[in-house]
């Protein structure tokens, strides 16, 4: 999936037709890389992810089963519940992420060729000694990862939770397999669809701005407010349909993983 990845980031960064870099279509995004860059070019920024993976998986699963006992002390609905805990887990992931996000974006925003780009850690070496740990340096763009991890997972859980108790199970093995499936890709969808804003103001903040030496990208609504007045409101769905192929099958069989290993393990230990 991580192609899938570079090409949104892509095309979240390029600033309207009068970009020099500015991609046409998905296609073109596509062809411009591999010619440019060659295969490896789809795979720049790989291993901040791969690093990531884990814990950031285990934090996102952990803290919603323990987001979800603590809200079920409290007043609130079941459906509503799910939902703040999935924004809950969300803000927690968004802190274990975000370094590898900065570091993955700023590989991925490279258009040099692989072979000459700076390798993972001596991006974060650069980084850290250019800007240090802080929101300016291995922290950029925090508030940016926090609405997009926080938005994404409260409408993830919230939506395929609620939506899969109002649907009635099937006994068959195979209908009940697809009924999970369907609507864990149409909860990753949707999320996808409305977090989107904060992923591109994420990636404008996180990539190289675009004068040397001169911040024009700060914060998460300052970022949203000023794409929406240069670019226009679409420039904020930027990346959008390689994000949705991302994440929409993808999303679907991480909460299906999930079901079905929790099952296992709550049964068997």
């Amino acid at each position: 999936m991580h192609p899938l990845d570079v090409v949104k980031t892509r095309f979240q960064i390029q600033r309207g037709t009068s970009d020099p870099h500015n991609y046409k279509s998905l296609v073109d995004c596509f062809r411009t890389i591999f010619h440019n860059e060659g295969i490896y070019g789809f795979y720049k920024g790989i291993l901040p992810p791969i690093l990531a993976e884990t814990p950031k998986r285990a934090v996102k699963f952990f803290t919603f089963e323990q987001y979800k006992k603590l809200l079920s002390l409290t007043g609130l609905s079941a459906g509503l519940a799910l939902s703040v805990a999935g924004l809950g887990c969300g803000l927690t992931e968004a802190l274990v992420v975000n370094p590898f996000e900065v570091v993955k974006v700023g590989l991925q925003a490279n258009r040099d060729s692989f072979q000459v780009q700076p390798s993972t850690f001596a991006q974060a070496r650069h980084i850290i000694n250019a800007d240090g740990f802080g929101l300016r340096g291995l922290n950029k763009g925090l508030t940016s990862t926090l609405g997009r991890h926080g938005v994404f997972n409260m409408i993830y859980f919230g939506f395929y939770f609620n939506v899969k108790d109002a649907i009635p199970a099937s006994q068959d093995p195979t209908l009940e397999f697809l009924r999970k499936f369907a609507i864990g890709l149409a909860s990753g969808t949707i999320s996808s669809c409305v977090n989107i804003p904060f992923d591109v103001a994420k990636s404008r903040i996180q990539a190289p701005q675009p004068i040397p030496g001169e911040v024009k990208y700060r914060t998460c609504f300052q970022t949203m407010g000023l794409v929406y007045r240069e670019e226009g409101y679409l420039a904020l769905y930027k990346g959008l349909i390689p994000k949705i192929m991302r994440l929409g099958p993808g999303g679907a069989v991480m909460l299906l993983v999930y079901e079905y290993v929790s099952g296992w393990l709550n049964k068997n230990w």
